[in-house]
C-alpha cells in the first residue's frame, strides 16, 4: 500500500522503480510477506500496523532527508485490531488529502497451504489448529482491504518473476490493469488433466506429428511442429472458435468477481499440438490488457521416460 501526500513526501508508486523489487515472498493471502527494494532513496517498511501509518506519513514529512518513495506491507502480523480499525484509518487519511493505492495479492487454499509448508512456517493465526482454517479467517479479516484494493492480482499460478512482471506492468511500464490473469497450459491426457484447470480442450482430432518421423523427436516449440499442426484448416478453425468464445466468456467471468482463468489444452502426450495450439492462444492474449501467462506441464515427459528406459537396457 502507498501514499501520497500534497507536499510529496509519500512515495507515489506509479513513480517508483520496482524493477528491482526483489526476493517476494507472498505466502500470505493478502499481502507481501517481506518488501525489500534495492534502489536508493526507497523506504520500505513490512509488517506495519494500520494505526502506525498516520505517524509514518509524518514522520516521513518532518524527516531531514529527503524520502521519494515510500512501499509498506501490511499483512495480519499487524493484528486483528490493527486490520479492524482499516477503514478508520484509510478515511481519515484520505479526508487530510492523501492519495492512496493498494495491491492486493491473493492465492487458492491450497496453494497457500503449500507455500507454508515449504517454507515450514506457521500461519500467525492456526495457533496449533488447522492451516486452511486459519487462513480462510485471515481472508475474513483482510477483506475490508481487499474491498478497497486498486490492484488484485491472484499469485496462485504465478512465479516470483511473473509477478514482478506484473507489478512493474502497474508502477513501471503505467499500463492500465486489469484483475484478471490467463493461463493457457498445455498438457498429455495419459498424465492426467490439470486439477486446476476451468475449461479443458481436447485438441487429439488434430493431424498428428508423432506419426511423421522427422517431426516426432520435436515438440510444439518447434517451427516446423507448429507449422505442420496449424497447416491444418480444423486447426485454424478451432483457435477462431476457441478465441470467440473465450472473448465471449472472459467479460462475463470478470464481472462475476473471477480474477484468473486456468485454460488446459491437452493432446494424447503433451507434446505435439497441445502445446502448438496453447503457443498459438498465448499469441492472441499476450498483448491485450489482460495478464497471460502460458506453460507446457508435459513437454519433456516422454522424452524423460524414452532417456530412463535407455539406461534400464
Amino acid at each position: 500500500m502507498v501514499g501520497e501526500g500534497a507536499g510529496n513526501k509519500v512515495a507515489d508508486a506509479r513513480r517508483g522503480r520496482v524493477e528491482k523489487l526483489v526476493n517476494l515472498n507472498w505466502k500470505l493471502t493478502g499481502q507481501f510477506r517481506k518488501v525489500a527494494t534495492l534502489d536508493d532513496g526507497d523506504f520500505c517498511v513490512d509488517n506495519l500496523p494500520l494505526s502506525l501509518l498516520p505517524t509514518l506519513i509524518q514522520l516521513t514529512e518532518d524527516s531531514s532527508e529527503e524520502i521519494e518513495r515510500v512501499a509498506l506491507g501490511i499483512d495480519i502480523r499487524g493484528g486483528y485490531r490493527s486490520l479492524k480499525e482499516a477503514a478508520h484509518v484509510l478515511d481519515d487519511l484520505k479526508s487530510r488529502g492523501y492519495t492512496l493505492e493498494i495491491l492486493f495479492l491473493e492465492a487458492s487454499t491450497s496453494v497457500l497451504v503449500k507455500r507454508y509448508k515449504e517454507t515450514r512456517r506457521m500461519h500467525p493465526l492456526a495457533q496449533g489448529g488447522r492451516m486452511d482454517k486459519a487462513i480462510e479467517d485471515e481472508r475474513a479479516l483482510l477483506s475490508e482491504l481487499k474491498k478497497r484494493a486498486d490492484y488484485i492480482i491472484d499469485t496462485t499460478t504465478l512465479l516470483i518473476r511473473e509477478l514482478k512482471q506484473e507489478i512493474d506492468r502497474i508502477f513501471v511500464e503505467h499500463e492500465d490493469f486489469c484483475n484478471f490473469y490467463l493461463t493457457f497450459v498445455s498438457f498429455g491426457f495419459k498424465y492426467g488433466i490439470p486439477s486446476d484447470a476451468d475449461l479443458v480442450f481436447d485438441v487429439r482430432f488434430l493431424p498428428n506429428p508423432f506419426y511423421v518421423d522427422e517431426l516426432k523427436p520435436l515438440t510444439g516449440d518447434d517451427k516446423p511442429v507448429y507449422d505442420y499442426v496449424m497447416s491444418s484448416p480444423k486447426a485454424v478453425e478451432f483457435r477462431n472458435k476457441m478465441k470467440d468464445m473465450l472473448d465471449f466468456l472472459i467479460p462475463n467471468y470478470i464481472a462475476e468477481g473471477k480474477t484468473q482463468l486456468v485454460i488446459a489444452i491437452g493432446c494424447t502426450g503433451g507434446k505435439h499440438r497441445s502445446v502448438t495450439l496453447t503457443n498459438a492462444m498465448y499469441e492472441e492474449y499476450a498483448n491485450t490488457e489482460y495478464g497471460c501467462k502460458k506453460e507446457h506441464r508435459d513437454i519433456e515427459k516422454d522424452r524423460l521416460r524414452y532417456i530412463c528406459r535407455s539406461q534400464e537396457k
